[in-house]
């Protein structure tokens, strides 16, 4: 009897015990990955692998956290190196930058730093105001992705952005280096171009990690696939662990094509199938692998389950999206009172946070207790950015983005015009901005009191700087006290101010609990690393007992007892920008098989025949994946919602579903299962005919008047309703608007 391998199934067994040479672990949705990749882990430990030879990397921190933790309890005292991509980067940067020209105390910019500094780019080049930076950002990501330095992008790459890319992405570059910085893309590419660049330590690494395994492989780019290949040239001891049918991420760069051509790449690759799901229902399985199948581009695997059959998976049509959220949420509160369910039990995915305001207005109304993961995060609050841009600064002075947010918060009279003439000094000297910032009195350009208040401030920086070595929420707390930070929200007479001082104290919270878990000296750096390197999901209360609303990309790698997808609609879900690209297409079908396996019991899929979204309020059409859902397993329910009491309705007694051609929608018959009809056209006017000043009737909002109208093919009218509803735009061709005869 072997405990280690007793629990685990034949194909779960043969991947774990797979030692030398490249593996292709396919795991299907709730197949025990997670399980597979521990195990493999300690069978590797004790099997005379030293734990410094074994990297497990992921791709998020939670992800990590549990692998770390599990390997734990099968193989106590060994610390294997499990991590996401960026952390080893991060690290290995750290030990090898200089190579690169990076000190062992880089910055690592977020999104919101980085567009800083890209917007400083933008305008020493001279386009301020002709490129959105967000625009360029996503060009300069897409050429790193792509192991595109700034030396070999050339205008063609892009269309019409190409030529401002290719003057914008050196400068960039080279004001993050200025700033002895790096973004996020830079932690892969920067290692990238380590290895490639300096065989001497490719062949070191390669030799230190004799084993590499990758998680959620599906979800690598390019770089993060050339990182993997060339960490497993001398011992390729490469085991990949993903399954196709989940890869979500092209936006982010993840190319799919990684996997799925793993075993070219590697001819003598031991390939692993784990097709037993152990989460969900049969009928929750069933409808998802079907789904699934129209897929082309992917790797068959025959799913099962030995679960129970379980209740049909139900297919809902709201008259609207109000509707649709009071149905599902009245659902949820039912379920609760009555004690069948806790909130925990409950999620709610959608294809856009935009989509979430609906949910969160019907929660509130129902006292439902609810999270919104992926909202405004923790360490994206403005008061919690300020006091980590003291501590960037404390742990390299040269980090110019920390300096320009702190060097005037709380308000010392240090103007934009001050900051930008010590810059041209600093720029004329070829000096760092915080040197600049010493000499202040040498700057015979600034304005008078100038020089007085940066002395002052570069005063408390001294101060500061010289506590780097303590632990982290002492340097916390004193970053509060001697930058009068704390003293400016204390006297303020805003009450958000308050919720600040709340948050504040959270993070000086997460600081002490750091410290206790790294007693070392010198944590600053680690510290704002953890911070810095947060994950979509890593405010996500596991242990909270509230219903989680997120989107689709966030419920990657998740499960929940109940699971809702909404607005299933066509430009929804799938996404108008897909809908030209069959690729695209198949992506937008992965992830919706995504949210559909990620329900363990009961799973809900519906939309509505009417909408507001994004200023829009219009008629919408079921998505076209709804045709790929097998029927066997459904529950069609049409008409209102009232049609159901959410009190009495038990899932564990479904329905019986109507014959399959009346609910089966089509592209072509979508407008009627809206709800349209001929007679409920009768009063429709044609567009054109619409006038400034037109009272209208909408079945939903009311009486109202057209005070706007555009112009052309898709002509909109903007609407203002008197009765509480205030303004709203129509698509006139689909609007369920009708002029009130007789008035004006």
């Amino acid at each position: 009897m072997d405990p280690l391998l007793d629990s685990l199934t034949e194909a779960q067994r043969a991947a774990v015990c797979h030692r030398d040479g490249p593996q292709l672990i396919l795991a299907g949705p709730g197949s025990g990955k997670t399980r597979v990749v521990t195990h493999r882990v300690a069978y590797l430990l004790r099997s005379g692998v030293p734990a410094r030879q074994i990297v497990a990397l992921t791709f998020t921190n939670k992800a990590a956290e549990e692998m770390s933790a599990r390997v734990e309890r099968l193989a106590p005292g060994e610390k294997v190196w499990l991590s996401t991509f960026h952390r080893f980067c991060s690290r290995l940067l750290r030990q090898h930058g200089a190579y690169l020209g990076l000190p062992p105390n880089f910055s690592i910019y977020d999104v919101s730093d980085a567009r800083s500094v890209l917007r400083l780019a933008v305008k020493d080049v001279e386009l301020e105001g002709i490129y959105q930076p967000d625009a360029v950002a996503a060009a300069i990501s897409w050429a790193k992705n792509r192991m595109v330095g700034p030396d070999k992008y050339h205008a063609t790459m892009h269309a019409s952005l190409g030529p401002a890319v290719e003057r914008v992405y050196p400068r960039y570059q080279a004001r993050l280096l200025e700033s002895q910085a790096v973004d996020f893309d830079d932690l892969l590419f920067h290692t990238a171009v380590l290895l490639h660049e300096h065989p001497e330590i490719r062949a070191e690494l390669d030799a230190r990690y004799r084993y590499v395994m990758v998680d959620e492989y599906q979800d690598t780019n390019q770089v993060q696939y050339q990182i993997a290949r060339l960490l497993s040239i001398d011992y390729p001891n490469l085991s990949v662990t993903g399954d196709p049918d989940q890869s979500i991420y092209s936006w982010r760069g993840a190319n799919v094509k990684n996997i799925l051509d793993f075993e070219q790449d590697y001819p003598t690759a031991q390939v692993v199938r784990l097709e037993q799901n152990y989460r969900s229902t049969q009928r929750i399985l069933r409808t998802a692998s079907g789904f699934i199948a129209k897929n082309r581009r992917r790797k068959e695997k025959a799913l099962f389950t030995e679960n129970d059959e379980g209740s049909l998976v139900r297919l809902m049509r709201y008259p609207t999206h109000a509707a649709e959220a009071t149905g599902i949420v009245d659902r949820i509160a039912a379920e609760i009172e009555a004690g069948r369910r806790q909130a925990r039990d409950f999620a709610i995915f959608y294809r856009v946070n935009a989509l979430s305001r609906p949910f969160e207005q019907a929660m509130k109304a129902r006292h439902v207790p609810f999270q919104l993961v992926g909202a405004v995060e923790f360490f994206q609050r403005k008061e919690i950015k300020d006091l980590l841009a003291y501590l960037m600064l404390i742990n390299n002075p040269r980090d110019e983005v920390a300096l320009r947010r702190v060097i005037n918060t709380p308000p010392r009279g240090i103007g934009p015009t001050t900051i930008d003439r010590l810059e041209e000094f600093a720029h004329q000297q070829r000096m760092p901005l915080i040197d600049a910032a010493r000499q202040s009195g040498l700057v015979t350009t600034l304005p008078k009191r100038a020089p007085v208040a940066v002395a002052k401030f570069m005063a408390v920086f001294d101060e500061l700087s010289a506590m780097s070595a303590k632990p982290v929420r002492d340097i916390l707390s004193a970053v509060l006290d001697r930058s009068g930070y704390r003293a400016s929200l204390a006297e303020s007479e805003d009450p958000n101010d308050q919720d600040r001082l709340a948050n504040i104290e959270e993070l000086l919270t997460a600081a002490r609990e750091f410290d206790a878990e790294h007693p070392e000296a010198n944590a600053l750096e680690a510290f704002l690393e953890q911070t810095c390197l947060v994950n979509d999901t890593d405010d996500w209360e596991f242990g909270g007992n509230k219903v989680t609303l997120m989107t689709l990309h966030a419920a990657k790698g998740l499960e929940f007892p109940v699971v809702f997808v909404a607005a299933i609609e066509q430009g929804i879900l799938p996404h108008e920008r897909s809908m030209e690209d069959p690729d695209q297409i198949e992506e937008e079908r992965r992830l919706l098989f995504v949210g559909m396996t990620r329900a363990r019991e009961e799973l809900q899929l519906s939309w509505s025949r009417y909408r507001e979204f994004r200023g829009r309020a219009n008629y919408v059409s079921p998505s076209s994946f709804i045709n790929d859902l097998p029927t066997e397993d459904l529950d069609f329910v049409s008409g209102q919602v009232e049609g159901i009491d959410p009190v009495t309705y038990s899932p564990t007694t479904p329905r019986t579903p109507p014959p399959r051609p009346a609910f089966v929608p089509t592209i072509t018959t979508a407008a009627a299962l809206a709800g349209e009809t001929p007679s409920a056209d009768a009063d429709r006017v044609p567009p054109e005919s619409y006038t400034t000043g037109m009272v209208v009737r909408h079945p939903e909002y009311g009486i109202g008047k057209v005070v706007s109208l555009s112009n052309g093919a898709r002509r909109s009218a903007t609407v203002v309703f008197p009765g509480g509803a205030g303004e709203k735009t129509f698509i006139l061709q689909h609007a369920p608007l009708s002029p009130v005869r007789g008035k004006t």
